[in-house]
């Protein structure tokens, strides 16, 4: 390399710079936070969580560790495209109006569906979310779409909470959300409908978000043979990461807002 002796050994004999030393201390640090949210977090949610430890690593640094060490969030496919068409039978006024933002719990839940693929088939998941800490507070999964579906995550919620006072609840217009037997239990619980507008998803896209997250960080990074294993896994990352540890980021009158 055409380096002089005398150069090399210098070079050698140089102690290791603080710089250096830090990044060997912090490097372990980044990797642990890293496992521990199950590969899901990328630089930004690691660097808070270092912070928040009282360790102190800049975000930028936070991304070059990672790269150094060759970890980034897992992250899956995109989402097909869906289409609509048809009229629903019954639907409700779009009260919530993309007010995604509360004051206290149990006043706005929003539910929808997605699904999972299987080697058996498809694994319809149902959720409901409480918009205040956006904790999903009840879920259904079943190997078909009906509206017992919806209402099997809607008693769930109900009776993990037990709200007091009336939820209102946000969907989307899909036959589910808008049957006979789904509207009477909502008044029998005491909870009122809001629907999203035909075909706007933005309407609901708090739950799309959650369904987004899911697929992201848990589906789509596995093959599953049944039903029952895609159940087991949707599962553990509700209620093992996504409730109790996901870090979730909103806008709340031009700041984000910042929830566990």
């Amino acid at each position: 390399m055409r380096v002089h002796h005398s150069s090399y050994y210098a070079w050698v004999k140089t102690p290791e710079s603080k710089r250096y030393k830090d990044d060997q201390r912090l490097l372990p640090l980044v990797k642990h936070y890293w496992l521990a949210s199950g590969g899901h977090y990328g630089y930004r949610n690691i660097h808070l969580d270092l912070a928040e430890a009282g360790i102190k690593c800049g975000r930028d640094r936070t991304l070059r560790l990672m790269r150094l060490t060759q970890i980034c969030a897992q992250r899956g496919y995109k989402r097909p495209k869906g289409y609509y068409s048809g009229k629903p039978d019954i639907t409700a006024p779009n009260t919530l109006d993309r007010a995604f933002n509360v004051s206290a719990p149990n006043q706005w839940w929003v539910s929808d569906i997605t699904y999972i693929h299987t080697q058996e088939g498809f694994l319809f998941l149902a959720v409901v979310m409480d918009l205040f800490a956006r904790s999903i507070v009840g879920w259904s999964m079943s190997e078909r779409m009906t509206d017992t579906l919806v209402q099997d995550a809607l008693m769930a919620a109900y009776w993990r909470r037990k709200p007091e006072g009336t939820v209102r609840l946000h969907s989307d217009q899909g036959s589910q959300y808008s049957s006979r037997d789904f509207r009477k239990l909502l008044s029998s619980l005491n909870m009122e409908a809001s629907m999203s507008r035909r075909g706007n998803c933005w309407d609901n896209a708090v739950a799309e978000s959650f369904f987004g997250n899911l697929k992201k960080e848990k589906i789509r990074r596995h093959k599953y043979k049944t039903r029952e294993e895609a159940k087991r896994a949707t599962f553990h990352y509700i209620v093992m990461f996504y409730n109790p540890k996901r870090r979730h980021m909103h806008n709340v009158n031009g700041n984000v807002k910042l929830t566990h």
